[in-house]
């Protein structure tokens, strides 16, 4: 599963179009904006997904490994 990179736009289309009708002033906006944006990110890094294929040698027992992996 690769990341929903339509989905972050559409989270920072909202953010955006909701602060267009806002008239606070100008630093409530910003830390607003910057908000929205961030959550927006952390949401987008959230939904990738990894997958790793891991490799053991050894005997028929239980054995444990790491891999490596990216995000598709």
């Amino acid at each position: 599963m690769s990341l929903n990179k339509a989905g972050l736009i559409a989270a920072l289309v909202q953010v955006f179009t909701q602060e267009q009708t806002e008239e606070s002033n100008a630093n409530q906006s910003v830390q607003r904006i910057a908000t929205g944006i961030a959550n927006a990110v952390d949401s987008f890094v959230k939904s990738g997904q990894v997958n790793v294929t891991v490799t053991t040698t050894g005997t028929a027992e239980a054995h444990t490994g790491t891999g490596t992996g990216t995000i598709i």
